[in-house]
């Protein structure tokens, strides 16, 4: 397995190998309000990426302090993306030995695919799926509305790997009607 993760700034930087989750890359996910919604996906980290989830600590404490620096005052316990997927998702076997953190953004981000040692750019939700792995690159902000104060994570590019399990909770088709055709002819 390649490594994939990179400091690119303090609050910026690339992880990988990870694997998405409720992907939302190609049009942004709606609001039920009928306000823009962002292009957004959850990125699963394994635990034993002990590299990644350093970087992302470190992004997290570079961006606590660029808020402060900007005058944002962050209250002594306060949100930050990075998640213990074993702790919020006890019975998601794909939260299983993961850290996760959801990255979100207003602009589109690129989405490519490596394939053949080139970088090609995903057409469509089978280039780019929920199960598939790959790396991201985000970057860590400060942020104080109201109630809500933290750091969050928006989504800058990502790029699958090579393939996974779909985790959209469903079957295929010829998984339900498989049994009911002459599929000996095919």
């Amino acid at each position: 397995m390649s490594n994939y993760n990179k400091k690119i700034t303090d609050t910026n930087i690339r992880i990988g190998e990870v694997r998405f989750s409720f992907v939302n890359v190609f049009a942004p996910r709606a609001n039920k309000d009928g306000t823009p919604g962002k292009y957004d996906c959850c990125i699963l980290i394994p635990k034993t990426d002990k590299v990644a989830i350093k970087m992302i600590e470190d992004a997290i404490a570079a961006a606590e302090l660029a808020g402060k620096e900007k005058g944002i005052k962050l209250p002594a316990k306060h949100k930050t993306p990075l998640r213990d997927g074993d702790e919020e998702h006890p019975d998601d076997d794909s939260f299983a030995e993961m850290m996760f953190m959801n990255a979100g953004s207003k602009n589109k981000p690129g989405v490519r695919v490596l394939e053949n040692g080139q970088v090609a750019e995903a057409l469509d939700a089978e280039d780019f799926y929920s199960g598939c792995y790959g790396a991201a690159s985000v970057n860590f902000y400060a942020y104080n509305q109201d109630v809500n104060k933290g750091i969050g994570c928006g989504l800058n590019n990502v790029i699958k790997t090579r393939d996974g399990e779909k985790l959209s909770g469903g079957r295929s088709a010829d998984e339900d009607f498989d049994d009911l055709g002459d599929n000996s002819l095919n």
